[in-house]
């Protein structure tokens, strides 16, 4: 099987952009198949950066780029994200982007309900993007969401715009916000319909012929595995599944047809937002691990907590993912550091734990057990070979293997592109 299925194997920000954009060359098509415009994927090509949140990263390459069934798509930030990488020498048009036909909507009911709920007044917040895409998920999954092919037909539009309105603006009356205008809604979908309506296609049918044909899919997974609303650490999560298993059922293939998992893994760990975080540093160290890193969010420049890296979040995550290799980024980042610190283990009340327990009280209270390594002063920064390497990083890199039971397929080295070293390529297994 010539496919590869990339995925993030912590919280997200792994570096996912720029590993799927080396891979692009190796591609024929590219497939984003969950999320919404709250991920973001940095590439940096020749000397000019792209951010891309919706976008598959296919489409600086000018690769046939497909938006499956499982992504929720705002269609005011669709079209602008087009006219915004097209500002950027990149002609995006509908033969190289489709939209899944099927794929549900964000809408401004969305963003609202969205951000009433950060604001609520007891102090419990998710920590969301407040983009919309947890309130579209559950329309979606609540059988009233408004769909891409219902743009192409204004009385079925206003059927279904009238059953989630029945929804919203129960919910709306209950914050004490005025209820959402139906024909304001139609009026403005109408609007962006014909902008949108050109990209629109059974992606499902695009794809299976692509694959008979023999080409060579990547799909793009947003996010993280420990954000997955089944497998991440709940309720901190959003609300897709955004493990590998999802590439399938969110793009309109079989399972068998996925092919090689890549997992993508930073060589210490961030998070952004609420939620538990093991191995966080709020010293120095946490400090200057996100100085170095630029651990800045590429949707909402939200700093990123940063802490040591933990091999029992990934070992989990191989697992749940059935990781074939992992392609271990940012190692230029533990650059000059006397010693490093590995997370081996959980102690929770005075018992050991080989995996992050399923409650989040307990998610919470566990204290890492770390093994620690001695560090290197030598560079790794663009280094395209293991002879380029200080001997402690080869270490570093060998001991992370062992501890979360897979290879180490690609070394990322800088943000640059081809700042690789290659020991197995994904679309050769």
């Amino acid at each position: 099987m010539s496919n590869v299925v990339v995925v993030g194997a912590q919280w997200g920000d792994e570096g996912k952009g720029k590993i799927v954009d080396w891979l692009c060359h190796r591609a024929d098509l590219v497939v984003r198949f969950q999320g919404g415009h709250n991920a973001g994927h940095t590439l940096v090509v020749d000397g000019v950066t792209y951010k891309l949140s919706l976008m598959p990263s296919g489409v600086v390459q000018k690769k046939l780029s497909l938006i499956g069934n499982g992504v929720v798509v705002d269609p005011w930030a669709f079209i602008e994200e087009i006219e915004k990488v097209r500002a950027q020498g990149v002609n995006i048009t509908p033969k190289m982007v489709r939209l899944a036909e099927t794929a549900a909507l964000i809408l401004p009911v969305h963003r609202e309900l969205d951000a009433l709920r950060e604001n609520r007044d007891d102090g419990m917040k998710i920590g969301t993007t407040r983009r919309g895409i947890g309130p579209a998920y559950e329309d979606k999954v609540g059988r009233r969401a408004v769909r891409v092919i219902d743009l192409a037909d204004e009385r079925q539009l206003r059927r279904r715009i009238g059953e989630m309105l029945h929804h919203h603006n129960a919910l709306r009356r209950g914050f004490g916000v005025a209820e959402a205008d139906a024909d304001e809604m139609t009026a403005e979908l109408m609007a962006i319909a014909p902008k949108v309506l050109p990209y629109a296609d059974p992606v499902w049918k695009t794809l299976n012929a692509a694959i008979s044909d023999g080409k060579k899919v990547l799909f793009e997974g947003a996010q993280g595995a420990f954000l997955d609303v089944d497998h991440g650490t709940y309720p901190f999560v959003t609300s897709s599944n955004t493990v590998a298993g999802q590439a399938a059922a969110g793009s309109g293939v079989g399972p068998g047809q996925v092919g090689y998992v890549l997992g993508i893994v930073k060589a210490y760990t961030t998070r952004v937002g609420e939620g538990p975080f093991p191995t966080e540093l709020t010293d120095e160290t946490g400090q200057r691990l996100g100085e170095r890193g630029r651990e800045f969010g590429t949707v909402t420049s939200r700093q990123r907590r940063c802490g040591w890296f933990d091999a029992v979040l990934v070992r989990q995550s191989v697992k749940i993912n059935g990781i074939t290799g992992v392609a271990l980024t940012k190692l230029d980042v533990l650059d000059g550091f006397d010693e490093l610190k590995v997370c081996v283990g959980y102690k929770l009340n005075g018992e050991m734990y080989d995996r992050l327990p399923a409650g989040a009280d307990a998610q919470a209270r566990v204290e890492p057990v770390y093994e620690t390594m001695e560090g290197w002063s030598g560079s790794t920064a663009g280094a395209r070979s293991w002879m380029d390497l200080p001997a402690q990083a080869v270490k570093y890199v060998r001991r992370i293997e062992e501890l979360i039971e897979a290879p180490v397929a690609i070394l990322s080295t800088s943000p640059e592109r081809d700042d690789v070293i290659l020991m197995q390529d994904p679309f050769k297994g």
